[in-house]
């Protein structure tokens, strides 16, 4: 079974076709193209590279975040058109989630974040099992500070993995037991998506096309901008 994977919810977008015998295809970009004009372009140059079409996809995936706004209504819309079009299930998996399968054999526990703009990050809390990961907290948004004081309140020792661990990185190297990720894994990857929605197309586990919405965590600025200009009217 195929699967098209498309992860846009950082600055980094990235898009992946893939089996159960492995990813035969992924492109990546982190600057320079909007998420609008990089997508479907990708996703046609990797069906022309490796000489498949549309009607050999199973599944579409998807990133569903916490991140970027725009850049996540871009993904989501993109993956739920094709799949409606393709007439296949789609399937949304949490970019956080993508973050820390990347770092899945690793036996510290796992803190995965995102850089989430004024000044804060999405982060959760992930520890390793048999075949992947296990999620140990709900999706947070907050404060440097605030993920701070939460691994010095937790036993044990912590892998940061993320875009936003890396940019606030001075500030949380004060656990003192806590080690990074490097940047190759510094943004959520369409090549884990695939890997992680494969065992969930296997289990006819899909997402409710009209249901599947972005994961946002909180309102954009655009919305607190006009709430703002409304009150003081």
């Amino acid at each position: 079974m195929l699967v098209l994977g498309i992860e846009s919810s950082t600055q980094a977008a990235s898009v992946a076709i893939g089996s159960e015998q492995g990813i035969i295809g992924s492109c990546l970009v982190t600057r320079g193209v909007s998420h609008g004009s990089f997508i479907l372009p990708a996703v046609e140059f990797l069906m022309k590279e490796v000489n498949l079409s549309y009607r050999n996809l199973s599944a579409v995936a998807v990133g569903l975040g916490p991140g970027l706004f725009t850049g996540l209504r871009v993904g989501v819309a993109t993956a739920k058109t094709l799949a409606q079009a393709l007439s296949v299930p789609i399937i949304g998996v949490s970019s956080l989630d993508l973050l820390a399968f990347d770092v899945r054999y690793s036996n510290r526990l796992i803190c995965a974040v995102v850089d989430a703009k004024r000044k804060e990050v999405f982060f959760a809390f992930y520890r390793q099992v048999p075949g992947g990961i296990t999620r140990e907290s709900g999706y947070v948004v907050g404060s440097p500070s605030r993920l701070l004081a939460e691994i010095e309140g937790t036993k044990g020792d912590f892998l940061l993995i993320g875009n936003g661990a890396l940019l606030y990185r001075d500030t949380l190297e004060e656990g003192r037991k806590v080690e990074f990720g490097s940047m190759a894994n510094a943004f959520p990857r369409a090549a884990s998506l695939v890997e992680l929605a494969l065992p969930r197309l296997f289990r006819e586990d899909y997402d409710r096309l009209f249901d599947l919405e972005p994961f946002y965590m909180r309102r954009s600025d655009a919305e607190i901008n006009w709430d703002r200009k409304v009150a003081g009217q």
